[in-house]
């Protein structure tokens, strides 16, 4: 789980990222959620795109892609969404500490 700041910090990195995945009428597949399994694990934050053909939302999209990529979903802006995921053997992106109370 990531905190407030942590999630800012993300929403910054994601600015400058290109949408790699795409959800559309055929829903989440298993080949949508092998794609962004491995694009997770060598990047560790993606942006997702929901077309206008899917049945489901970008908000329904992002929490079940999290829930099958074990993923923290940073933000959810209209058709498009973004998740993050830590790569415990080789991390390439550092969270900034929480503060300690």
């Amino acid at each position: 789980m990531i905190n407030s700041k942590q999630r800012a910090y993300l929403r910054s990195i994601a600015n400058t990222i290109d949408t790699i995945l795409m959800v559309g009428k055929g829903g989440i597949t298993e080949q949508v959620i092998k794609q962004g399994d491995d694009a997770l694990t060598a990047r560790e934050i993606i942006k997702g795109k929901v077309l206008e053909t899917s049945e489901l939302n970008s908000r329904q999209t992002a929490d079940v892609l999290s829930k099958e990529l074990n993923a923290d979903v940073v933000q959810v802006i209209g058709s498009k969404f973004v998740l993050y995921r830590p790569n415990p053997d080789e991390p390439v992106i550092v969270l900034p500490k929480a503060k300690k109370k």
